[in-house]
């Protein structure tokens, strides 16, 4: 396999890619400006960017990896860059969201602690068809209006690709550069001056290609363990094939290299 076809070259990526767009939003300031541009709000602070956290609470669960998990003061905030569209994507920010709580519960907070939360997926494509360009969920009660409760829990999904429906300049600008890596603004020049220097880092190097070189060796392993695992169906068939033209079970063996016990259980 060429090095070409393993990872994406260093000087390709951008910051929609995946190990870019968590190194990029390390930096607390730009990690705040994102969340600002999207949420509307003013960040007082970032008290903690983790990139890539894995939460699993056990070691039999499924844990799940979010591409930026941080904190501010008094709220909890996943983002996610979708770069392809996902069937499952509701289905997968409310995993994410049992995953967060389950984070704050083993840390000894108790229900009325739990954080306000917010899933946020910036998705290059439309994510739910209806060619808008932000949806959000909240919980509510169907039988009556209630104000006073929530379970403080929001998940948005934005689509840049409907960039020209959003009347924020600034998201307007952020949601462009998504789609086209094209900087207009002083905050996505921030990014992307961020994002050229981040290439040159030799730490992000060396990290990169050890976690590219890494998932290549999963990826290879499947493979082959599937060649492995095709060969022996192969067979299989063949040898009920054979049994079909009344082949004597000693020479089927002979030509799989199955055992007599798995050929007569082929019958």
């Amino acid at each position: 396999m060429k090095e070409s076809s393993r990872f994406k070259p260093l000087n390709k990526l951008t910051f929609t890619d995946d190990y870019m767009f968590g190194e990029v939003l390390k930096d607390p300031e730009l990690c705040a400006g994102v969340i600002e541009r999207l949420l509307k709000i003013k960040v007082d602070h970032i008290e903690y960017p983790e990139l890539q956290k894995t939460i699993k609470p056990t070691y039999e669960s499924h844990g799940v990896r979010f591409d930026v998990y941080i904190k501010d003061s008094d709220k909890v905030y996943d983002i996610e860059m979708q770069n392809n569209t996902y069937d499952e994507i509701l289905l997968r920010s409310r995993y994410y969201q049992s995953m967060i709580d389950v984070d704050n519960l083993l840390k000894g907070h108790i229900y009325k602690d739990l954080p306000e939360s917010f899933i946020i997926f910036i998705c290059k494509n439309d994510p739910l068809g209806k060619k808008l360009p932000c949806y959000t969920f909240k919980s509510t009660c169907l039988e009556t209006e209630i104000t006073n409760k929530t379970d403080k829990t929001v998940k948005v999904f934005y689509n840049a690709s409907a960039w020209d429906k959003t009347e924020n300049e600034e998201l307007k600008s952020f949601f462009k550069f998504i789609c086209n890596n094209k900087a207009e603004s002083s905050f996505t020049k921030s990014l992307l001056q961020k994002v050229r220097e981040t290439i040159k880092n030799e730490e992000f190097i060396a990290r990169y290609m050890a976690v590219n070189l890494h998932d290549y060796d999963i990826m290879e392993a499947g493979r082959k363990e599937g060649l492995t695992e095709g060969a022996r169906e192969a067979k299989i068939q063949t040898a009920k094939n054979m049994l079909v033209e009344k082949i004597p079970i000693e020479t089927i063996v002979k030509c799989t290299g199955l055992s007599i016990e798995e050929v007569k259980n082929l019958g």
